[in-house]
């Protein structure tokens, strides 16, 4: 059998009866006894993506140093050290994951100070299959379910764009097409991208599209703005940190690195990062493992980078705002997301979207978009890009109209944009060509020139 076929033949099947995570989770089972290990992994084995076994708490201790587990199952009763009190320990030094104690004795002492170590489960023995697999799914469930939350109220904090645009990179010019054919060759590769542009141009939907033609499309996409964080909560809200770890810390909480495990972390304007957090980003990318705050463990992680800025970052460098060693540690391929003046009728396609899409959310009825308003939206700049376009067409649908300051500043702007002959002719050719359907014989009569001053013209113009 090839290796490709071989190996996907070993790969564990989405579960029906116990849900889609189990295929994906990582599990350590620490067990004294031969045979309870052999039958977990039996069980186990076939259905997680991998599964590791300890004879002992240190043996234990020395996997979870190696890797990440989602789920520790551990016997109470072990000679040396017990499941609580290894349990407890591990939670002190910074160990997040959930546990599922076993134990033969089924009292409630055992079961109180099993919580109170931080198990999240509690099995029986002896116990048939299907419940440890039910516990396992429980535990898995819980943990997404944690992390989703966590990400999502993240989100609801930043000052995040709206999620319109999400999903693709709307539009037809060249400019952009250019971006979707970089953002396709890239994505399945592991390398670390750097997105640059100017505000509200779209580096968070470049990510997320980048995240979703990935071999890591299946697992969490967490967008981080690195300058809605006050500086003295970043390193907690990133690294995650234990309880009592700083003035505050009633609990012991996962940072978002590790929220973002197997999946990709989006790092939107890098540049706002302080500078002690650069060097502890670089040792992250370099090492690829996390210190929680108050935390004695390096915890591995195994993450995608994606990092976006609208600052000139070599600029940063030579000014010693921001590290040069970083700079260079994050520039393997950069991306360039142009501005929304530099792509053509992308202007008409995305406010025609935006008008249908916040139409239904707000319930109110289309403005249309006639040839005025089209000319208007061609002629204006747009400093804030796709981002003011979007905030333009909701105030619109609230006021029912394009407000009359956008629509009769039109002339002046078109005016004050002519700059010299040479622009104006070229904006006026590229007009008359896309009214042409893009048909460069029409648009030569249209304008009654030949179509070998067309040709010569698009070619100096790179159109």
């Amino acid at each position: 059998m090839p290796t490709e076929a071989l190996r996907k033949s070993r790969e564990p099947a989405v579960d029906p009866e116990f849900g889609p995570w189990l295929a994906q989770a990582s599990i350590l089972v620490v067990d004294d006894e031969p045979g309870m290990r052999n039958f977990l992994m039996r069980t186990l084995g076939p259905r997680c993506k991998r599964l590791d076994e300890a004879a002992d708490t240190d043996e234990a201790s020395r996997k979870l140093d190696q890797a990440h587990y989602d789920v520790v199952i551990i016997d109470n009763i072990m000679p040396g050290k017990n499941g609580v009190d290894w349990l407890a320990e591990q939670r002190a030094i910074g160990f997040f994951s959930d546990a599922i104690l076993m134990t033969a004795y089924a009292d409630l002492e055992t079961a109180i100070q099993a919580l109170r170590a931080g198990a999240v489960d509690f099995v029986l023995k002896p116990f048939r299959s299907n419940q440890m697999l039910n516990a396992v799914a429980r535990c898995l469930d819980r943990m997404r379910l944690l992390r989703e939350n966590q990400v999502l109220r993240h989100e609801l904090r930043a000052t995040s764009d709206h999620v319109l645009l999400r999903d693709k990179l709307i539009g037809e010019s060249d400019a952009i097409r250019r971006v979707r054919d970089t953002i396709a060759r890239v994505a399945p590769l592991p390398t670390s991208v750097l997105l640059s542009g100017q505000s509200g141009t779209g580096k968070e939907v470049a990510a997320r599209s980048l995240h979703s033609l990935s071999d890591r499309a299946e697992k969490p996409f967490v967008p981080v703005n690195c300058g809605a964080i006050p500086p003295d909560m970043i390193e907690s809200e990133l690294f995650g940190h234990l309880k009592g770890a700083f003035t505050g810390a009633d609990n012991g909480r996962e940072g978002l690195f590790l929220h973002a495990q197997g999946g990709t972390l989006f790092l939107d304007e890098i540049g706002e990062l302080p500078t002690p957090m650069q060097s502890k980003l670089l040792r992250v990318l370099e090492d690829r493992r996390v210190r929680p705050v108050g935390s004695e463990r390096e915890v591995p992680v195994d993450l995608r980078f994606i990092f976006a800025t609208n600052a000139e970052l070599e600029k940063e460098v030579e000014r010693g705002h921001f590290r040069a060693d970083l700079f260079f540690r994050i520039n393997v391929m950069q991306i360039h997301l142009p501005p929304l003046k530099d792509r053509d009728n992308d202007v008409l396609d995305l406010a025609a979207l935006f008008m249908r899409k916040l139409s239904q959310q707000l319930g109110m009825p289309p403005v249309p978009i006639t040839d005025e308003v089209g000319a208007a939206l061609m002629a204006y700049p747009w400093p804030g890009n796709v981002r003011e376009l979007r905030n333009l067409i909701e105030r619109t649908l609230i006021l029912q109209r394009f407000p009359e300051e956008f629509l009769s500043g039109r002339e002046e702007r078109e005016e004050s944009a002519e700059g010299s002959l040479a622009d104006v002719e070229r904006r006026h050719i590229l007009k008359v060509l896309r009214e042409a359907g893009g048909n460069r014989d029409e648009a030569a009569r249209r304008l009654g020139i030949s179509r070998k001053t067309i040709d010569r013209k698009c070619a100096a113009w790179n159109v």
